[in-house]
């Protein structure tokens, strides 16, 4: 990572495959950027070797940066867990240049003061604030939302927990359509989910987990459904997670209902029969689902019912996690190993086309919050993701940039990752 005092050089990347799904761009070629930052074509000459960095090895892919639309950097307050800082670093390490920000902080992202804070962090990359749905994310009455857009909000969610009552989610989602906001929504019902940690399988049964039912998921959708129907404004569903909600979704989109859903890599790449034992870094919200369900996300993927990939990045103490999966609390990290899952899974294992990988990472996402997304093109400001696909690593936690270590991933070995990013005028590789 350039360093302040450093002086800016360009960047040749003179073999790779480059893959640009704004203009369905899929070749190999040779990328240029030149010392104030635009995609340029490759000069004859070359800068001399002292203002030039050139990134040459086998088998890089650079696309645009790629966008996460949901995060949790838990600042502010449980920034021992995490902070802005330590969830950007690790976004950046896994080939992230934008990110969501959802707004169960504490206190919670209720106000134009702390979605500006968010707005004007200077970090390793862009940070988009979401901002409540209702006012400290209690489920009663609508948030300020029209203040909370005019200081930066790029969209409304109470994420980790559910706007129970239908006629302050109808507000919420009247006020949200005239401000050409999209309601995102964690779809899990409070009143079904009764207190379940994991989906039926061998785990909750060895150690008599109370079981999260799957209608907890999938009625949830439907209330959400409807409200969508009724207002008419755009509504997004997080982390979906059962093969019922995805037929709901599919039926929804047919209907012309300006519905998407987002499929997080561990839900596309485990199911419940995966949990190994009363592991904390495996409980989840929603929980992970059975094989069927993970078959009918990939299927939703593949003919575009859903069309966007996002982490849930939710990290957490070690202590808090080393407790067990009845006590832990829910969530994950995801940020650094997402390239890696979600391309073996979607690209290799299910024959995706790499440009709808691309697409359902970086096109779709800025589309979701109303933003252009980056391009490979000339002329363009760069701002993109080198990856080495192929690459081979052992996941330790202990190495990643975030604060949190809680990932079913821990000693696995994952194929492909992100070796460098590059945003306003800076090349940053991991160390």
């Amino acid at each position: 990572m350039l360093k302040k005092n450093d002086t800016p050089k360009a960047v040749y990347i003179p073999h790779a495959r480059l893959l640009d799904p704004s203009c369905d761009r899929d070749e190999m070629g040779a990328l240029f950027i030149t010392a104030d930052g635009k995609i340029a074509p490759v000069p004859n000459p070359l800068p001399p070797a002292s203002k030039l960095t050139v990134i040459d090895r086998p088998g890089l892919t650079v696309v645009p940066g790629l966008c996460d639309v949901h995060v949790h950097f838990r600042e502010p307050g449980l920034t021992e867990a995490e902070d802005l800082v330590s969830g950007s670093a690790a976004a950046a390490n896994g080939g992230f240049t934008r990110v969501v920000t959802m707004p169960n902080t504490s206190p919670a992202t209720d106000t134009p003061e702390l979605v500006r804070y968010m707005r004007s962090a200077q970090t390793a990359v862009s940070i988009y604030p979401s901002a409540c749905c209702t006012t400290s994310r209690a489920g009663g009455a609508c948030a300020a939302l029209e203040s909370l857009a005019e200081a930066g909000a790029v969209c409304f969610t109470d994420d980790g927990a559910m706007v129970s009552n239908p006629e302050v989610m109808k507000v919420v989602m009247l006020r949200a359509k005239k401000l050409n906001k999209v309601v995102m929504d964690h779809a899990v019902r409070p009143d079904i989910q009764k207190g379940g940690v994991i989906r039926d399988c061998p785990v909750a049964h060895a150690f008599d987990l109370p079981i999260f039912p799957a209608e907890a998921e999938i009625e949830a959708v439907r209330d959400d459904i409807a409200r969508c129907r009724e207002t008419g404004c755009a509504l997004h569903i997080q982390h979906l997670s059962c093969a019922g909600s995805v037929e709901l979704i599919r039926e929804a989109q047919k209907e012309g209902l300006p519905v998407t859903a987002e499929v997080t890599p561990h839900h596309l790449a485990l199911a419940a029969e995966d949990i190994p034992g009363n592991d904390g870094n495996w409980r989840m919200n929603p929980p992970l689902g059975t094989r069927e369900d993970v078959k009918a996300l990939r299927e939703g993927l593949l003919d575009g019912t859903l069309s966007l990939f996002a982490t849930d990045h939710a990290p957490h103490t070690r202590l808090s996690k080393s407790k067990g999966f009845r006590a832990a609390p829910f969530g994950i990290i995801g940020l650094e190993t997402a390239v890696g899952i979600s391309w073996d899974v979607m690209v290799r294992q299910c024959g995706m086309a790499p440009l709808t990988w691309a697409k359902y990472w970086i096109t779709n996402p800025n589309k979701l919050i109303g933003l252009p997304p980056p391009t490979l093109a000339e002329g363009a400001r760069a701002e993109l993701a080198i990856l080495a696909l192929d690459d081979e690593w052992t996941v330790d936690p202990e190495a990643f940039a975030s604060k949190s270590a809680d990932t079913p991933w821990a000693g696995a070995t994952i194929r492909g990752k992100a070796i460098a990013t590059y945003r306003k005028g800076h090349l940053r590789q991991p160390h």
